[in-house]
């Protein structure tokens, strides 16, 4: 495909993972809380108890609006990236400060979307690319603030990874569905050997989770490096926290983020990093 044909792609791409990832703003902080609400119904039911009926709350309703005082978000200010540097950074009703994620994950997004456009072309590859980034940032930030990562989003993110690869689209699917398997039973073998030797629980089941859509995108094949890769920059990121007071030992640190990287990594630059692996254990 020409090189303009591919820019042009990506510069959709990009525009529509701006669009995207203000979304997944509201994913990310709206999600976690309706999960909690769904918990307290269901113990308010097993109690017998008459559930709360507090204002209902989706990824679609109420409107967004500023936290500290109530002002609904116009459209003009809901402008991605733009609104934001248009604003200082600041709500326009109370001029509380408006938190500078919103637009690094904005921006993520639409990089991101805009090179697996230029990287896969215009195939199916790129529309999952597509759609497993915008998970797997999703899942990143909800598990850096809450150490949750959503079976709304891992388990659909496993199907739709095992349903791509029934056409062969990253890998075939007996290396798709070995990969989820073996994804799953990997960290799930781990967590259960932590918590023989140590009483402790080194890891959530989520966790499991997504080694295993990865497993179901990637293939089996894929698993080594991004164990690899997820472990040492997790390894190196938890030394860094603790050397500079910003974590406890005792601390737990979520796991996700740094599986989602390596993901991402992975989807891009796999099969490189595995010839380089093989080439240093031969």
């Amino acid at each position: 495909m020409p090189f303009d044909s591919l820019g042009g792609l990506a510069g959709v791409a990009g525009l529509l993972g701006l669009c995207v990832g203000s979304f997944l703003n509201v994913v990310i902080h709206r999600l976690p809380r309706m999960m909690e609400r769904d918990w307290q119904v269901q113990c308010a039911e097993l109690r017998g108890e008459t559930p709360s009926t507090a204002e209902v709350l989706s990824l679609a309703r109420p409107r967004s609006r500023c936290p500290s005082c109530g002002h609904q978000i116009t459209a003009l200010e809901n402008i991605p990236i733009v609104s934001y540097v248009l604003l200082r950074g600041k709500c326009s009703k109370c001029a509380a400060p408006i938190s500078l994620r919103y637009p690094v994950v904005e921006a993520l997004t639409g990089l991101l979307s805009a090179y697996a456009a230029w990287h896969f072309g215009p195939t199916l590859q790129a529309a999952g690319a597509l759609l497993m980034l915008w998970a797997l940032i999703a899942l990143t930030a909800i598990d850096y603030d809450t150490q949750l990562l959503p079976d709304s989003i891992t388990l659909p993110l496993l199907w739709i990874g095992l349903a791509l690869n029934l056409a062969g689209a990253y890998v075939d699917i007996s290396s798709a569905v070995i990969g989820a398997m073996v994804g799953y039973l990997t960290l799930w073998s781990v967590f259960w050997l932590f918590k023989l030797a140590t009483g402790k629980e080194g890891m959530g089941y989520g966790d499991f989770k997504l080694l295993a859509a990865l497993g179901a995108w990637l293939g089996w094949p894929m698993l080594p490096v991004i164990i690899l890769l997820s472990s040492i920059v997790g390894a190196v990121v938890g030394i860094g926290l603790m050397v500079f007071g910003r974590h406890g030992r005792n601390t737990p640190i979520p796991f996700g983020p740094y599986l989602a990287a390596a993901g991402i990594i992975a989807l891009f630059w796999g099969p490189q990093l595995t010839r380089g692996y093989l080439g240093l254990m031969t």
